[in-house]
């Protein structure tokens, strides 16, 4: 147990850390670049891990299976991680963290909707006090930055929590781990291909015509200096590999709900960092819409840790007949 809350913790640090990184090199990297660079090393950093779940729980992966996962990858990394790197461009990296801080509140929403679960009285409150954090920590009516940044760290958080419902439904029998191992290979593949597309007179120019020509001829490993390098690592080994893989690795120590304790830190702690280390301002505001995010977000983990407790207590009932473990869940980040 102890083992996993050490696990926690340096996930903890490495997914709290990851919209200041984002920011530090955002004018060294382009935005599909390094979404492809870091997701490509993150998913060889998770392939072991994965492959070793595969073989424990002796599954294999069919072609339905995998058509599946490229297009959950698709999802994740081609639509919801080039928005999140583009909203980390337009606005403050603390309010990208916060705001995306609130994609389990997403994830509630569309699991209603998609897989038909049951809404209760503490998803609706959690939703209710979730969004009003996140109105308070952007507070429209006085905001400096930039509204496009807040649009597209909403849209990511949207998308991803999409995501996170696809892994859902299609990842029960295989896990998480190769879920998201998978979801990333695919997916840094996919946007590799459009990278090597705007590389294309035709399509280059087609980019440029419809006025986004800022996405024409993307390098893939142009730029790469040894100033960026230790950024880049820290990026794709570290947050995107090693982060999720402590973080798994914390789920299998402890459980999926104590594991969760990550995303009740994170939007607490990024802000903070992001106040020492990029000198953005740590409003009472923002202090505010952080506090209710972590009430709403604390909110929804309230059944789970009741039935958690319940299946601890009742010393009666013999082992075998006691619940193995909670079931695991896609959680993003």
């Amino acid at each position: 147990m102890k083992k996993g809350y050490l696990y926690i913790l340096i996930t903890t640090i490495f997914f709290s850390t990851m919209e200041i990184m984002l920011k530090i090199t955002a004018g060294g990297f382009h935005p599909l670049q390094i979404t492809v660079l870091r997701f490509s090393i993150g998913a060889l950093v998770l392939l072991p891990f994965a492959l070793r779940h595969l073989k424990k729980k002796n599954c294999r992966l069919s072609s339905k299976d995998l058509l599946y996962l490229a297009l959950t990858g698709f999802c994740c990394v081609v639509i919801s991680m080039v928005v999140y790197q583009m909203a980390v461009l337009y606005s403050d990296a603390s309010v990208v963290a916060i705001v995306f801080s609130c994609n389990p509140v997403f994830v509630m929403i569309l699991a209603a909707l998609v897989l038909k679960e049951k809404v209760y009285k503490y998803s609706i409150v959690s939703i209710l006090v979730s969004l009003a954090g996140m109105l308070v920590t952007i507070d429209p009516f006085h905001a400096k930055g930039s509204a496009t940044g807040t649009v597209l760290s909403i849209l990511a958080a949207i998308t991803f929590a999409l995501y996170s419902v696809m892994g859902k439904k299609h990842g029960a029998r295989y896990g998480s781990v190769v879920t998201t191992c998978f979801s990333f290979i695919f997916g840094a593949a996919e946007l590799l291909v459009l990278v090597l597309l705007t590389k294309t007179a035709w399509f280059g120019g087609f980019l440029t015509d419809i006025g986004l020509g800022v996405f024409a001829n993307t390098p893939i490993f142009t730029g790469i200096t040894a100033d960026l390098l230790p950024s880049l690592l820290y990026i794709g080994v570290g947050v995107t590999g090693l982060g999720f893989a402590f973080y798994f690795m914390a789920m299998e120590e402890t459980s999926a709900i104590t594991a969760s304790l990550v995303f009740f830190i994170k939007p607490a702690l990024a802000p903070v960092l992001a106040f020492l280390i990029l000198q953005e301002p740590l409003t009472s505001t923002k202090i505010a819409g952080i506090a209710l995010i972590l009430i709403g977000s604390m909110i929804t983990f309230i059944p789970g840790w009741k039935r958690q407790k319940a299946a601890a207590v009742p010393a009666a009932v013999p082992k075998e007949a006691a619940p193995a473990e909670i079931a695991e869940q896609v959680i993003p980040e």
